[in-house]
């Protein structure tokens, strides 16, 4: 009977039928579904989509050429905890209380997925989560306990914890995908896909672990950067050659490493991730690594050339585990192609923070450079969103929540301090859109020895304060400098330039409410 007048209703009569249907026939919720994929420490640099000339990211470039790509996302303090909590909160670190990987994130606050939830999403977290406190505001959680391990790693599934042999990656997205499988299929849902790769200490999946083995990855421009003008740069440890465990990170044998107590917490790192393989997993690993380790040792590397032979020993890791985080998002692309969930998902790609690939010399993050400061970030939704580059609007980590509650239709709390992208994405800037963005960094002293610090970064200029136990300044002219190498602050041609952004830093500390320090 429904079919035959279906037959002969107009469409708007199909419409208003559909809205009248009684509650055993309901129609599906047209309210978007949300995927957000988030990696650790994956620079912009390591992106094909991006101009990288070091890699190629087949599946994260799919992704790019169906939605928006940002080039200003930036974040508001570069490192994990921080970052994560910014991301559900939609507020600064000062606000939520996260400032750095120490403290335990206090779940009782606002979050995204808690208002989505209420608002009749399923939610779900898969992955790492990285804040010490059970995350709440998921219908269901599967994460990886503190920083997480690639080989044969625990989750902690709903407080239940378990060890599953494989690689991280791949099990990561397994479980995501299993739940997707599962999931109610009459209400629209928010994954939370976060995955350990590329985080340090960069150990290639099984599938891997021979790419690049016959290429050279070329040496950033920057690598051997002395410094000069930048005391704070100058303090940290965060050198590849020179701060890298050979062991743990670069995959050298111990005997390697003539301090003894580098020797101790090196092997103790390594050996403790070594130990969880299978004898098929360290038999697939030896067989690549003991005739690399071989020929490490016997070339006799020496000053310039032994920093130089480290980075290649860093790089190609590093990329090795970016290459399966892509070849996974293939995996997600794929599963919502099949299943008929591409048109109405949204599917996000980012990274909790940027990454230093060998630039100035480094390794990790934290400083407000621009490589740990700069944020990939690509939105795709066909229904609303352009196949575009947005080269102009400044984003934020911040303006993630207010985004997803836009899209589901859910009232933003006057407590986040982000604003929603989804003007941006429908390629309408708002004219009050914001012309500058603010950064604060506070874990020292801690790993790698970068001192606090805020700042402010215009469109062309960038204003750091590092405080604490030092007070100094640093300007940068990106547009004439954009390695930021040369530090401006006590050149009077730019004291105009510098009076106009202490007086935004003071607004926009204001405006966020940053009295401290």
């Amino acid at each position: 009977m429904t079919k035959r007048i279906l037959q002969f209703l107009p469409i708007s009569g199909i419409a208003l039928f559909l809205l009248i249907l009684p509650s055993g026939c309901q129609r599906p919720d047209p309210r978007p579904n949300i995927i957000f994929i988030m990696t650790d420490d994956h620079g912009y640099q390591a992106i094909s989509a991006y101009g990288s000339m070091i890699n190629r990211t087949p599946n994260i470039d799919r992704l790019a050429a169906g939605g928006m790509r940002f080039e200003r996302s930036f974040c508001t303090n570069s490192i994990c905890a921080p970052s994560r909590a910014v991301l559900l909160t939609g507020q600064y670190s000062h606000r939520n209380g996260q400032i750095n990987n120490a403290v335990v994130f206090d779940s009782t606050q606002q979050t995204f997925p808690k208002l989505l939830q209420q608002a009749g999403y399923q939610t779900a977290l898969v992955g790492k989560w990285h804040l010490k406190s059970q995350p709440t505001g998921f219908d269901y959680w599967n994460i990886l306990p503190g920083q997480g391990r690639y080989y044969n790693p625990d989750f902690i599934e709903m407080g239940e914890r378990k060890r599953l042999e494989g690689y991280a990656t791949d099990l990561t997205t397994d479980l995501a995908l299993a739940w997707l499988e599962r999931r109610e299929r009459d209400k629209p849902f928010c994954l939370l896909l976060h995955h350990k790769a590329p985080h340090r200490n960069w150990m290639p999946g099984p599938e891997q672990l021979n790419l690049f083995a016959d290429e050279e990855i070329p040496l950033p421009e920057t690598y051997f950067d002395y410094y000069a003008g930048r005391l704070a740069a100058q303090a940290q440890e965060m050198r590849i050659d020179r701060h890298t465990f050979l062991s743990y990170d670069l995959k050298l044998p111990w005997q390697m490493n003539t301090n003894a107590d580098s020797l101790q917490r090196d092997s103790t790192f390594a050996q403790s991730e070594f130990n969880r393989m299978t004898p098929e997993q360290k038999a697939a690993w030896d067989a690549v690594y003991q005739p690399r380790n071989e020929a490490f040792q016997q070339a006799g590397y020496r000053g310039a050339d032994l920093a130089k032979a480290k980075y290649q020993r860093y790089i190609k890791d590093y990329l090795r585990c970016v290459a399966s985080v892509d070849d996974n998002i293939g995996r997600v692309l794929d599963y919502l192609e099949r299943s008929g969930l591409s048109e109405n998902t949204i599917v996000v790609y980012t990274s909790d923070q940027g990454f230093y690939l060998g630039e100035h010399g480094w390794f990790d993050k934290r400083f407000m450079y621009e490589q740990s400061l700069r944020l990939p970030l690509i939105v795709r939704y066909p229904r609303e969103i352009r196949a575009e580059v947005n080269e102009r609007d400044m984003v934020l980590n911040l303006d993630f929540a207010p985004t997803f509650l836009d899209f589901a239709g859910v009232a933003i709390p006057e407590e986040m301090q982000g604003r929603s992208l989804r003007p941006l994405l429908a390629g309408n800037t708002p004219a009050d859109w914001r012309q500058s963005i603010y950064y604060h960094y506070y874990e020292y002293p801690s790993w790698h020895m970068v001192k606090k610090h805020y700042g402010v970064r215009s469109d062309r200029y960038k204003l750091i304060h590092f405080y604490d136990d030092i007070d100094t300044w640093e300007l940068f002219d990106l547009q004439n400098d954009p390695d930021e190498l040369r530090n401006l602050y006590d050149d009077p041609q730019y004291a105009d330039v510098i009076a106009e952004l202490k007086a935004e830093l003071a607004r926009l500390r204001a405006q966020y409410g940053d009295d401290e320090p």
